[in-house]
């Protein structure tokens, strides 16, 4: 039973990886964050050099500072020049059964998509190998490998497997991945390669025997003893790190390296532990040896070993040619290994000459810290890496190579000028997307895609930009172009052009070269270290738009250091109203941009809308439509026009002809207009033969045709000449003889759906395509025969996908889909196809209605037929499914169906394709590029019409009418962001930010923030040697401050310091009792610090209580009518972590240290305490269920608590403990009705369910 729901996806970036996945040619991003993995394309735009430079989707980027995408362009890239951005389109995403610990490609026989292969491990040492399936347009796990096993288990007192840190390394040939799990395992899993007995990219006639052809294969696997492979994988083992060498006794980190002939990984260990409090005993205890693996005899021999290293080193680097070798990365200094074994290293810090006695160049004026950095190689020829510190700022390694061998390494910093500081935290992981692309992901702050170029570039540059397509897609072949292959050990001397890029380490003047910007990013939420529920303001907001803001909305802490601030959620849409007019008894409207010929649309730059009509309903006997002139200063009704307003109420209203002809669309006729409403054309609905008058229920437009659906269940299809009289389309038998429900017509100008007129058909109509949906649950596309104005029976019978399998809503759609026997259907109403996305990348979609307002998304895509190139077309269901928040009443039949407003499209909202869904529950369904479409509802409700608008005053917005009967012309708000299904907001700071809490009487945010500062020895008579230290290069502590902010301008009114060393811990506003004597209570804040002096001091802790005054504001500055004024401070033996409210007294609990503590508040400033707990190791989670006294307290180590506390006496009493140690990170209460559960997050990512039940 799943009791939760995620209230966002995961955002942050673990992992990522490039690779061609879809296709052998593809270029393609995997993105793993936490357990869900995505798969991105990119798309390469190249900007209008008269445009602007706001490259921002929708306001997704606005919140991006410091390294804004609008002002990141520096150096030589300014206003005009063309410079491509490469932005992410997402292909697909799924969620995985675990946390995903690494993901490595690799090359295998006869993929689905003729693409690479990807492994992905997670937790408790299981690899998964997945392809692409094109077929079902998603993955497809090829095997699965599983390692655990009892006799992997080394001493008792060992952790257990799941403790240690698993992950994968992958041979660059592809011949083997080894996954590192436990202590020190490894599992090998073998694959297969096309000619596994010799390698065929390292053979060299001057030394190897004449080539063999290797033997054939149907694509599944290598052969084996003449025996062809079911599988592209061989049998899988485990080995000890102690059989391959004796010395591996506590390994730190491997990597598999390039330019071997045989699987070989060099690997980072000590024979003992390592320790920073034994430096001066244990003091450069690391060896790198190198070790190459024969997977035939299951074997190794260690080449070369590198003893004395720092014992700070953490991670293995391996390089590409021309560099070669590897690249040891340590906390202080970085070291190349060549494949000789010959070592050079380069300290960045005053630490490294303190840490080790290896020979190092001196860069220690750096003062870099390299704990949690990525480095990756700026191309697969480039002898430059890109270093990336976890600060967020970027740095230059450069290598010295004197032939084969390198002979020295520099390192240089960035300039800020030059886009050194793009980043604002700390990577998680780097990959090399294209030429002068990278995508740097990040758990601390938005993934970037980076660009960089260089003046030296430009002049080797082969090809300009203005050969390149806009829209061309990044290959991998681009990536690898005049890319020799890997030399192997014995080859001969790099080329002549290699040595030539092979020149010495840039001097420092050069770096001006590299110029670096920001290209798009992955919104990040996380990490989310504190949740508070807080009350929108509304005093900044206009009569018009106060009555429709939030109730509540959800505020968290967001993403570290420079990156770090605060995001608000709210569940609903609050559209910025900016006009509102009363029009009586309006029921439906339309905005129409109308131009008086096709030239005038041509010459403007931009059209904005002049005209809204209208349908008004007073009664069943009264229904009349309205045009209303879009003016300055407001709506004018227009009077002396051929437009009829007793002709009836208005179905739907569209232009022909490029915008020249308004068609007005009426129960019994159609009516055509010149762009000043003169009368062109009226087609009645009448049939002359038969005599029936149909009445049109619904109407579809695709210049310059128009789809009309009657209530007898017929359709009409129209179209406009060039002079924009309209004439009836014939119908094929097919179409005549079948009943339909609702159609859409879709111009496929990029066609997606593949279904072209014939070659010799010509027509400047476009590629229009018309869906039906039929009575019984069908789904028929047709392809309007343009030349012949006729609709082909024979061609919609052989586009005809399914009859009647789509009220099945099956995962996926295709023509062979066959029916299965008593499956359920859903009862469909409407159909919509339109392209949902932003500025970036559009693409269509199949949407489906119920009766019970159900949305159903489908997402065309094309797969091969079988056996042959051609393709057919198939649907895949979206897992974004609306399910309506009302019951179908008992009355409901099918005349009230089809009174509901249909879905609109609305071609561009702030940027956006979005479509509506008007009604008692309004929803918006939207897309960016980088996220799956997501449903978003809006407040104010119901809505019964809307329709995009577009004028001087709300560009790019939309109007309504809601239920009072307005109409409102409204915008998206501003810097707001979609891709969680939550309208969300970033509010940067600059800096961490540890708790935060909602105080209600002052509307104001008390939030807990911290920054690093140099830590400097005190003064102390005790310790007088530490007078003497002398050092440039100080250690960093946290130093708390505790802030108000303004949510009306979201901006710091007052702070209160904090000593150094001190940061928050929690913060709560509570209702306390101010005096012994008066009882009075009053709402404070109180908040809890923990003061941090290193492992060999205790922490300790303090206490705040303040409250919130009224004061003078700042001239100029209104927002700042309100301080911070302290009360109560007291000081605590342990860190205080958790704080709550608890009692009918007014008192509050705390954690402090290894106890739980209740305390009041007395007059004279002091907290007395009244009743404790003992607890064991680190109190996480205090929490009472209000009013009850009963109380959850949650150790991150022994597990959770529930205890109860009595005011008479006063004391707590354990009522019960967890039976498993959990490692707890959150708890709260969970009632239902009498009976009690407690709800426990861990570690882990699990959610436990526990109930206390005291029989």
């Amino acid at each position: 039973m799943q009791c939760y729901t995620e209230l966002t996806p995961p955002t942050a970036v673990s992992h990522s990886l490039s690779l061609p996945f879809l296709s052998a040619s593809a270029n393609n991003l995997v993105v793993a964050k936490t357990s869900l993995l995505q798969i991105f394309t990119f798309r390469t735009i190249v900007p209008d050099p008269n445009a602007s430079l706001d490259t921002s989707s929708g306001g997704r980027r606005a919140s991006l500072t410091g390294a804004g995408l609008s002002n990141s362009v520096t150096g030589t890239l300014q206003r005009g020049d063309r410079a491509p951005t490469t932005k992410l389109i997402l292909v697909a995403q799924y969620e995985l059964s675990g946390i995903i610990t690494s993901l490595a490609r690799i090359k295998v026989q006869g993929t689905k998509s003729g693409g690479e292969a990807l492994l992905v491990s997670v937790r408790n040492a299981k690899v998964s190998l997945i392809e692409w399936d094109p077929e079902r347009y998603s993955i497809s796990t090829i095997s699965i490998h599983l390692y655990e096993r009892e006799d992997t288990q080394g001493n008792p007192w060992e952790p257990v497997a799941e403790d240690h840190v698993n992950y994968l390394s992958v041979d660059p040939h592809s011949r083997c991945a080894a996954l590192k799990f436990g202590a020190r395992h490894l599992a090998i899993l073998p694959f297969h390669q096309q000619g596994d007995d010799l390698v065929m990219d390292d053979y060299d006639p001057d030394i190897d025997d004449e080539r063999s052809k290797p033997a054939a294969t149907n694509g599944k696997g290598a052969k084996e003893d003449g025996v062809e492979s079911k599988t592209p994988y061989s049998a899988s083992f485990v080995l000890s790190m102690l059989a391959l060498d004796p010395s591996l006794l506590h390994p730190v980190h491997l990597a598999f390296l390039y330019e071997y002939r045989e699987p070989t990984f060099g690997i980072l260990s000590s024979q003992v532990a390592s320790s920073n409090s034994l430096l001066q005993e244990r003091r450069d205890t690391l060896s790198y040896t190198v070790i190459t693996l024969d997977l035939e005899q299951r074997a190794s021999t260690a080449l070369l070993s590198v003893n004395s290293l720092p014992g700070d080193l953490f991670g293995v680097v391996p390089l590409r040619s021309p560099i070669s070798g590897s690249l040891l990365v340590g906390g202080n200094e970085l070291i190349h290994v060549d494949q000789a074994g010959k070592a050079n290293g380069a300290a960045v810090n005053d630490f490294a000459r303190i840490n080790t006695s290896f020979a190092l160049a001196d860069q220690s004026d750096l003062g870099f810290r390299l704990e949690g950095c990525v480095i990756e190689q700026f191309g697969y020829d480039s002898i430059e890496l890109l270093l990336i510190l976890n600060t967020g700022e970027l740095a230059i390694v450069g290598f010295k190579i004197d032939g084969r061998s390198v002979s020295g390494l520099s390192i240089r910093r960035v300039p800020e000028q030059n886009g050194g500081s793009s980043l604002l935290a700390g990577p998680s992981c780097a990959s090399l997307i294209g030429r002068g692309r990278m995508f740097i992901g990040s758990e601390d702050a938005d993934s970037v895609v980076i660009g960089w170029s260089r003046r030296l570039d430009k002049l080797r540059r082969r090809r300009s930009v203005a050969e390149t397509d806009a829209d061309e897609e990044v290959s991998i072949s681009d990536i690898e172009e005049d890319i020799d292959d890997d030399d192997d050990l014995y080859a001969t001397a790099p080329t002549e052009e290699k040595q030539k890029l092979a020149a010495a380490p840039a001097t420092p003047d050069q770096t001006d070269d590299y110029h670096f910007r920001v290209h798009d990013l992955l919104e990040n939420f996380g990490p989310m270290r504190s949740i508070a529920l807080g009350k929108p303001d509304r005093g900044s907001l206009t009569d018009t738009q106060a009555g429709n803001v939030a109730s509540q909305e959800l505020l968290t802490t967001a993403g570290r250091g420079r990156a770090g601030g605060l995001t608000t959620f709210r569940r609903e849409l609050d559209p910025r109203i900016s006009e509102r007019h009363l029009v009586p008894n309006v029921d439906r409207l339309w905005a129409i941009s109308a131009v008086k010929s096709t030239d005038a649309l041509s010459s403007d730059l931009e059209s904005f809308d002049n005209y809204i009509i209208t349908s008004t309903k007073s009664s069943e006997e009264e229904l009349r439509s309205a045009v209303y002139s879009l003016t300055s200063s407001g709506l004018e009704e227009m009077q002396e026009t051929d437009f009829d307003p007793e002709a009836g109420a208005t179905t739907d209203v569209g232009t022909l002809n490029s915008g020249s002809r308004i068609v007005q669309v009426l129960p019994s006729e159609l009516r055509s207009y010149d762009a000043d409403f003169s009368l062109a054309q009226i087609f009645p609905m009448a049939d002359e033969a038969t005599g029936a008058e149909p009445r049109i229920v619904s109407a579809s437009f695709a210049d310059p045709f128009v789809l009309l659906i009657r209530d007898d269940q017929s359709i009409l299809v129209l179209r406009a000449d060039e002079g924009g009289d309209l004439d009836e389309v014939e119908q094929g038998a097919l179409v005549k003889t079948k009943r339909f429900r609702s159609g859409s017509l879709y111009e496929d100008s990029k066609d997606v759906f593949r279904l072209e007129s014939e070659p010799e058909i010509e027509d400047d109509a476009g590629n229009i395509l018309m869906f039906l949906l039929t009575v019984e649950g069908g789904l028929q596309v047709g392809l309007d025969e343009l030349d012949s104005h006729s609709l082909e029976s024979a061609r919609i019978s052989a586009l005809e996908l399914v009859d009647p399998g789509l009220s099945l809503l099956p995962p996926f759609l295709s023509p062979d889909f066959s029916i299965r026997r008593n499956q359920a259907k859903e009862d469909l109403r409407e159909l919509l196809v339109t392209e949902l996305g932003d500025a970036t990348h559009k693409t269509p979609y199949l949407i489906l209605r119920s009766a019970a307002d159900d949305l159903i998304i489908y997402q065309p895509y094309q797969a091969s037929k079988p056996g042959s190139r051609d393709t057919l077309l198939h649907l895949l269901k979206i897992s974004s499914l609306h399910l309506a928040k009302y019951s179908i009443p008992e009355t409901y039949d099918e005349d009230q169906s089809r009174k509901r407003e249909p879905l609109r499209p609305i071609i561009d909202v702030n940027n956006y394709s979005a479509v509506f869904m008007p009604g008692e529950i309004p929803i918006f369904i939207i897309k960016s590029a980088s996220s799956p479409p997501k449903l978003v509802s809006m407040r104010d409700k119901p809505v019964r019409s809307l329709t995009q608008l577009n004028t001087a005053r709300c560009k790019k917005g939309f109007a309504y009418i809601d239920q009072k009967g307005s109409i409102n012309f409204a915008q998206l708000p501003a810097n707001s962001h979609y891709s969680t299904g939550w309208i969300t907001r970033k509010v940067p700071f600059g800096e961490d930010v540890h708790a935060v809490d909602y105080h209600g009487p002052s509307a104001t945010y008390v939030v807990g923030v911290s920054q690093r500062v140099d830590f400097r020895l005190p003064d102390d008579e005790t310790h007088p040697e530490w007078a003497a230290e002398s050092i440039s290069f100080y250690p960093q502590v946290e130093q708390g401050t505790i802030k108000l902010l303004d949510q009306q301008t979201w901006s710091f009114i007052d702070e209160y310091p904090l000593s150094p060393a001190e940061v928050v811990m929690s913060i709560k506003t509570m209702h306390l009792e101010m005096s012994e004597n008066t009882h009075e209570r009053q709402d404070v804040v109180v908040v809890g610090t923990a003061i941090i002096r290193g492992e060999d001091l205790p922490a300790q802790g303090k206490i705040y209580v303040f409250i919130i005054i009224d004061v003078v504001p700042e001239p100029d500055r209104p927002e700042t009518g309100h301080r911070l004024k302290l009360i109560a401070r007291e000081e605590t033996k342990g860190a205080v972590t958790a704080l709550s409210e608890i009692g009918t007294q007014g008192f509050l609990l705390a954690a402090q240290g290894q106890k739980c503590m209740v305390r009041g508040l007395k007059e004279d400033g002091s907290l007395l305490p009244v009743a404790f707990m003992d607890m064991q190791c680190y109190t996480s989670v205090v929490k009472e269920l209000k009013g009850t006294g009963m109380c959850l307290m949650g150790d991150a180590v022994k597990g959770l608590w529930f205890t109860g506390y009595y005011e008479d006496p006063y004391q707590l009493r354990l009522f019960g403990k967890s039976s498993d140690r959990i490692e707890v990170l959150a708890a709260d209460f969970l009632p239902d009705g009498k009976q009690l559960y407690l709800v426990v997050a861990d570690a882990d990512s699990n959610v436990h369910i526990l109930q206390f039940d005291p029989e």
